[in-house]
């Protein structure tokens, strides 16, 4: 290695490994080529990590300082995290392969978790709730202590921000995990978490690989909620062992989002809000718009016209870090491979016809001459059936390809295209394109998805929840009042304020002679 690895982020401080042989090697996604590495943390390190947490977490310095000064520092790490903008967002880049105007354009914006919960923090109320006698009953929030939040690669500042802003914002300790293909912009995080001053043990990042690192977390006695955003499978594992714990657990996992064009559709604006949905971080997102649900009357002009714009893109497709340039490569060899056999899979069995792009790329872009044999580019693909209704029939229809393909199909009523976007074992997102306002609401109500977008997609804000709407997607939800909630627990404190006689009367349970007593 030309470079000492990247340490971790334990306790305030930068730290190495326990093993100096447990190394994670960071690829760029566009050439191939390692340019960093880090260390992996192990069970030790685990341990060490939290037991620091939770004597954070028992010191008060964060989790009974008052709601302001919670504020005042999270207000003080969104300017901190703006001065940080011009390294954060390159080395996103660079670890991604996301291309640099999207990050410019994603990276800035989280500063806007944190301005919400702090405003949260300052605006909250505690209610009091009626009771019968002279009882005057209250209820706070408090924190859990320490909680686990594992984060995936396609995102990695904003889902770790997501996470992190309400779970600071409640007085916990937050021991994060970032993947271990996109661990080093979480990892400086650190540095300025701690000049905004939050307290030395509060906040920790500890790359690693799920087998050791991971494990290791979400099995430990003192953790007290995990929040994992990944894969169903992963997320259904990770569910077992904090369930066998009874560890609190929000897991947003897959998707498959349906995207129906009705007839009284916008056309040009349908069809560039599905390429934006469905191409965006090279269609690694958990809501990308995979399933293409046209009416009937629309779908060759639909098909034209988006199979333009995919080849466009594709023609635009060059270095991450090119300004002009529209799309990046997939995350790894390994993700290429899994998009590759879907839609293989689906050309092959005769159910599918690809109508742009639908192999990898090779030689080298028009647009700035990048080799793209050397890293993992996908071009936008479209698919549709050879005849129709059969790409229902394919694997790519139903399972995740988690990169930029699109699936296109047909529906004749509305009733039918709601069974369409229905099938499915996911529920996360889903668009409806429509100028029709009453079908608008109608179908929205029936598509089984957590969030919703008409005319629109991929809309997020910190104040919407976002979750899933069926247990492939997950449990639990990010993002507003509700991913507060789920960071702290209610905690109600009741006081008697009755005196003198009144009180020796009415609290004297086995008091000699008859008469009314209380109970509750």
């Amino acid at each position: 290695m030309s470079e000492a690895p990247w340490p971790m982020w334990v306790a305030g401080e930068e730290r190495n490994g326990s093993d100096e042989n447990n190394i994670i090697p960071v690829e760029d996604p566009a050439t191939g080529e390692i340019f960093a590495h880090c260390y992996a943390a192990s069970a030790k390190d685990v341990d060490d990590t939290v037991q620091s947490a939770h004597a954070a977490f028992q010191s008060g310095t964060w989790s009974r300082s008052s709601r302001q000064h919670r504020a005042d520092t999270l207000d003080k790490i969104a300017s901190l995290l703006t001065d940080a903008l011009p390294e954060l967002i390159p080395l996103e880049v660079k670890q991604t392969g996301r291309a640099t105007r999207e990050m410019a354009a994603q990276v800035p914006s989280l500063v806007r978790w944190f301005k919400y919960y702090a405003s949260l923090l300052r605006t909250e109320e505690r209610p009091v709730l009626p009771t019968v006698g002279k009882l005057h009953n209250w209820v706070d929030r408090v924190p859990l202590g320490v909680v686990v939040q594992i984060t995936p690669f396609n995102h990695p500042l904003l889902i770790a921000v997501k996470k992190l802003a309400p779970a600071l914002a409640a007085g916990n300790s937050v021991v994060l995990k970032p993947s271990e293909l996109t661990p080093l912009t979480s990892l400086r995080l650190g540095k300025i978490l701690k000049a905004a001053g939050v307290p030395d043990g509060v906040f920790s990042v500890l790359p690693g690989y799920g087998g050791v690192t991971g494990k290791a977390l979400v099995e430990h006695p003192l953790v007290k909620k995990v929040d994992v955003t990944g894969g169903t499978a992963a997320g259904r594992e990770i569910g077992s062992i904090v369930g066998r714990n009874l560890t609190r657990y929000t897991a947003e996992l897959g998707g498959k989002a349906p995207v129906i064009i009705f007839r009284e559709a916008d056309i040009e604006a349908a069809v560039n809000g599905v390429a934006f949905g469905a191409f965006i971080a090279s269609g690694q997102t958990c809501v990308a718009a995979t399933r293409l649900i046209v009416h009937e009357t629309l779908f060759d002009t639909v098909k034209d016209i988006l199979t333009a714009k995919a080849e466009s893109i594709a023609r635009r497709m060059g270095a991450p870090s090119n300004p002009d340039s529209m799309m990046g490569p997939l995350i790894s060899a390994r993700q290429l491979r899994n998009v590759e056999a879907l839609v293989d899979e689906a050309l092959s069995s005769g159910n599918g016809v690809a109508l742009s792009g639908g192999q990898r790329m090779k030689g080298e872009s028009p647009l700035d001459g990048t080799d793209f044999t050397k890293g993992y580019f996908y071009p936008p693909t479209v698919l549709s059936g050879k005849a129709p209704d059969t790409i229902l029939k394919a694997r790519i229809w139903h399972e995740e390809a988690f990169g930029p393909v699109i699936v296109m199909a047909h529906f004749e009523t509305e009733e039918q295209a709601i069974q369409l976007a229905n099938d499915s074992e996911f529920g996360l997102g889903a668009a409806i394109w429509t100028r029709d306002l009453s079908q608008a609401f109608r179908v929205s109500e029936q598509v089984e998805a957590g969030i919703v977008w008409v005319n629109t997609h991929h809309r997020n804000d910190p104040s919407s929840p976002w979750g899933g709407g069926k247990t492939a997607s997950g449990v639990g939800s990010e993002n507003g009042i509700e991913a507060y909630n789920a960071y702290t627990m209610t905690k109600s404190t009741i006081i008697n304020y009755a005196g003198g006689d009144e009180a020796v009367q009415s609290e004297d349970w086995f008091r000699e002679g008859t008469g009314e007593v209380r109970y509750g």
